[in-house]
């Protein structure tokens, strides 16, 4: 049995995120990422070059709920997957993009320090009854 994965991405927020909704009312959470580079020197030490910044968007509840939580500066991990597609531009040129599509984000808890709210306790039976709905396949949509 193989474990599933998804690609990573370890960043920080580099301008103020947006909220938007499409046509069909679905939300969609874009912001820039910076993605700190490094070198590794000759001696074995490493230097701290220019980052590279790249999109990363999430969709619907994930991107409601990522819009309250996140701000400029915030130290994230995003899982994931890039998605290309192309940009069309004036005089009917176009060039290939990329953004990286986050199914999961969370703050990087090695570099920020935060409270964990846990609410209430929860009877199990409600536990279990909440699972359930929670593992119940979302109907599919474009957005």
């Amino acid at each position: 049995m193989t474990i599933p994965t998804q690609l990573s991405l370890q960043g920080f927020i580099a301008a103020e995120p947006q909220l938007s909704f499409g046509e069909s009312g679905h939300a969609r959470f874009y912001c820039r990422v910076g993605i700190e580079q490094h070198r590794k020197e000759a001696d074995g030490s490493f230097t701290k070059i220019e980052p590279v910044f790249c999109d990363l968007v999430l969709f619907d509840r994930s991107a409601e709920r990522a819009y309250c939580r996140f701000k400029p500066g915030d130290q994230i991990l995003a899982s994931g997957y890039i998605h290309e597609y192309e940009q069309e531009l004036q005089g009917g040129a176009s060039r290939l993009r990329e953004q990286f599509v986050a199914r999961r984000i969370g703050h990087d808890c090695l570099r920020t320090r935060y409270v964990v709210d846990r609410g209430q306790a929860m009877p199990p039976e409600r536990r279990v009854r909440e699972a359930a709905v929670a593992n119940q396949p979302s109907p599919a949509v474009g957005t």
